[in-house]
């Protein structure tokens, strides 16, 4: 059970990360954007508590590290391999999940995952009044 939660939790913060980056890339404002998921079928627990509290103010510690999420998405990743799943979106999710503990390192606080989307695309999420900007 917690592996099943704990990848749903880190599905989460990479798929909004995606999303709010595509749309400030598009030039839509994150915190409107953070608004309206949370006021539609979209919100979860990234855009309701992570994203307002550690992503859009960019201080990144909500308290998680990034080490302790990477093990936890292996470890389910195994869990499923093991059980003889094919999981198209949990090794995407693995994937993304690597280039962050590369690129921000086993101590980063897990809500920096959006850092590297966020170079990939050229965009800041957040900042000084959660506006994004190139």
């Amino acid at each position: 059970m917690k592996l099943a939660n704990n990848f749903l939790s880190a599905t989460a913060i990479v798929a909004t990360s995606e999303a709010v980056v595509m749309g400030v890339k598009a030039g839509l404002d994150p915190a409107v954007m953070i608004d309206v998921i949370n006021s539609g079928s979209g919100m979860n627990t990234a855009s309701r508590d992570k994203f307002p509290r550690a992503v859009l103010p960019r201080s990144f510690d909500f308290g998680f590290a990034t080490g302790l999420m990477v093990k936890d998405v292996r470890l389910a990743l195994e869990e499923m391999k093991q059980l003889g799943l094919s999981m198209e979106v949990a090794d995407a999710v693995g994937r993304l999940w690597e280039t962050v503990i590369s690129a921000e390192g086993a101590e980063s606080d897990f809500t920096a995952a959006i850092k590297p989307i966020e170079k990939k695309a050229g965009v800041v999420v957040g900042g000084k009044g959660g506006l994004g900007g190139k």
